[in-house]
């Protein structure tokens, strides 16, 4: 029997629905949750769980009057426990993100991210840990510590949305939000061993001035494929605060087959050139095998892009706009910035020097060729989300390498693949699990579908969720201080 705080979302506004259980009930499940394993992850900040029951309460009495009086139908999310990044804006709630520089900053607004969920009706009982700034691929800072990885604490969470995935793991929350500008979603969705999409640009609106960077998106994570789209619909849509965000509204399914008979899926364990630890390659392997059990045609494929020349155009980007915003806070803040903001800023200038818009435009049509290409044959391209196997929590690696595949490197950057799909943002990205590493790190994969073919990266989802599923909770979280 699934514990209350671990059901899924689609099941929790099913049993709203019919009765059966009470958006109070299923708040009080989580938050008694988060007493038993917080002392350990440590992935919630500023817990408001007086106000979230009474919104709980309002949920239910919205329940009540549209199945006794004919009411209008409650919001997509309602009832639902989200937890919110801290980096998003929140009117009345703190906005720390993550840094002692904003330690006493109150939001005196609500992004139009942060809008589309409380209109829909979900209650924001907590917001989750981020590393100063979402600049970073672990999850701890200076003002809120080190949140851990719920199935083996020695490890980290991942970054930036480390806390979202972590409290989603851990059953801290139904559904968690996040931002990705270089993986933010996709890597602790890996980490955590639940699912997180990053939608294509423009599909979910975003917060000036950020919204008109293109490697830059906010999108969900969950536990589940189904409830990821289920969140997914409710984020999706266009804004008029943002000139970006694309007509007409994109709606998809929540209920898949499961049945790829017909499609055909590309699968690269490294693209060539990125260093791959045995276990992940491993997995993802495991992973085609049961897509071709699902029905699909899978092929092991050739596709060959430069590390070198990804890392190259995303220096360049960063250092024109993201890069520049946390070099000024690190220079006018130098005695309150963790040492990998700034670390980010100041290896930034020689890793893009001589750099421009130009040369950065070139290498990214040069590597998204390619692709390109073999998304005319394929459906899907799958790799995996991270090279490594895990980061140690609390450690920035500033200074300190890091060995993936056999190859020593001294950057995290160049630990996982997602920035491929920053590089190409049209794409939309799934991460689900692919399984474990043998330190009991999930691991996992990212389903790649052509540009704006939302609907195919869930697809392939929820047939390897049907053939290969996963669990959704992890069951080793004690609570013990470590």
């Amino acid at each position: 029997m699934t514990e209350l705080y671990a059901i899924s979302a689609t099941e929790a506004l099913a049993r709203f629905k019919d009765r059966s259980l009470s958006p109070v009930e299923l708040l009080d499940a989580v938050i008694a949750r988060a007493e038993v394993v917080e002392p350990t992850v440590n992935a919630l900040v500023h817990e408001r769980h007086e106000e979230a029951r009474e919104e709980a309460k309002a949920s239910e009495k919205r329940y009540t009057a549209w199945a006794e009086k004919g009411a209008p139908a409650p919001g997509a999310l309602d009832g639902l426990p989200c937890a919110v990044k801290e980096e998003e804006a929140i009117e009345g709630q703190p906005w720390t993100q993550g840094s002692l520089i904003y330690k006493d900053l109150i939001a005196d607004h609500s992004s139009n991210f942060a809008r589309r969920m409380l209109d829909a009706g979900a209650i924001v009982h907590a917001r989750t840990t981020a590393p100063e700034f979402s600049c970073a691929f672990y999850t701890h800072s200076r003002i809120h510590g080190v949140t851990r990885n719920p199935w083996n604490p020695e490890f980290g969470v991942g970054g930036s949305s480390g806390g979202a995935g972590a409290a989603l793991a851990s059953g801290t929350t139904t559904i968690a939000s996040g931002s990705d500008i270089g993986g933010s979603i996709r890597v602790p969705a890996s980490f955590n061993g639940v699912v997180g999409f990053k939608p294509p640009f423009g599909r979910v609106p975003q917060a000036a001035p950020f919204n008109h960077d293109t490697y830059c998106h906010c999108g969900p994570l969950a536990r589940t494929v189904a409830d990821t789209a289920l969140y997914e619909n409710a984020l999706a849509g266009p804004s008029s605060d943002d000139i970006v965000s694309l007509r007409p509204k994109y709606v998809l399914p929540t209920e898949f087959d499961g049945d790829l008979t017909g499609m055909r899926i590309a699968v690269t364990v490294d693209f060539g050139t990125f260093p791959v630890d045995p276990e992940i390659a491993e997995n993802t392997l495991a992973v085609a095998e049961a897509l071709r059990t699902a029905g699909a045609v899978v092929d092991v494929v050739d596709l060959v892009l430069e590390q070198d020349k990804v890392m190259r155009a995303a220096a360049i980007h960063f250092q024109l706009g993201f890069g520049d915003y946390i070099k000024a806070e690190a220079e006018a803040h130098a005695d309150l910035v963790t040492d990998y903001a700034a670390a980010f800023a100041a290896t930034l200038a020689p890793q893009a020097e001589g750099g421009s818009l130009l040369e950065k435009h070139t290498i990214e049509a040069e590597l998204y060729a390619p692709v390109g290409a073999l998304l005319e044959t394929y459906d899907a391209l799958i790799c995996p989300t991270l090279g490594t196997r895990g980061f140690v929590a609390g450690e920035s690696y500033v200074g300190t390498p890091m060995t993936v595949g056999g190859i020593e490197l001294h950057d995290t950057f160049r630990a996982s693949l997602t920035p491929v799909f920053n590089v190409m943002s049209r794409c939309p990205v799934l991460n689900v699990p692919s399984g474990f590493a043998d330190n009991g790190v999930p691991t996992g994969v990212q389903i790649a579908g052509r540009t704006y073919d939302d609907v195919t990266p869930f697809k392939v989802g929820a047939a390897l969720e049907k053939v290969r599923p996963w669990p959704l909770v992890a069951p080793a979280v004690t609570g013990a201080e470590v």
